[in-house]
């Protein structure tokens, strides 16, 4: 059996790891067999820094307009940047979703798909410049 195991804190993500593991072995054992649980842990829960993000959402809605800047509900889509999130030092990081209305109006698409609005590439480069300077400059 394969799958993914996503949750939304780390200690949270152990917990399942061994009860996932528990539950297969005793199951198998309640039936005379045993069991071999694998679980690879890949990438690290993804995870915002408050007092970060509530920070620098003025920068990006003095940048793009206070109308295009929407604050997310916490997903369970798979992202890396977990990962470069542990080498910071003091863990203070935030990820954001840069994205644009794609070909059929009303729907937005992730930059990643294959639909590319090279209009927007410029707005999502001040924004990165902005929130370098804002960030360096304590606001």
């Amino acid at each position: 059996m394969l799958g993914t195991i996503r949750t939304f804190d780390a200690a949270m993500q152990s917990d399942m790891h061994t009860r996932i593991r528990r539950t297969a072995e005793m199951i198998a054992q309640s039936a005379g067999a045993t069991a071999q649980v694998e679980i690879t842990r890949m990438t690290p829960v993804t995870s915002n820094d408050a007092a970060l993000t509530e920070r620098m959402v003025g920068t990006l809605r003095r940048v793009a307009g206070a109308e295009s800047v929407k604050l997310a509900p916490v997903t369970m889509g798979a992202e890396d940047f977990a990962v470069y999130q542990q080498e910071i030092p003091d863990s203070s990081s935030s990820w954001a979703r840069y994205q644009r209305a794609g070909p059929d109006p009303g729907s937005s698409q992730p930059l990643t798909q294959v639909f590319v609005d090279e209009a927007a590439l410029p707005v999502g480069v001040r924004a990165m410049a902005h929130l370098a300077v804002d960030y360096l400059a304590g606001r």
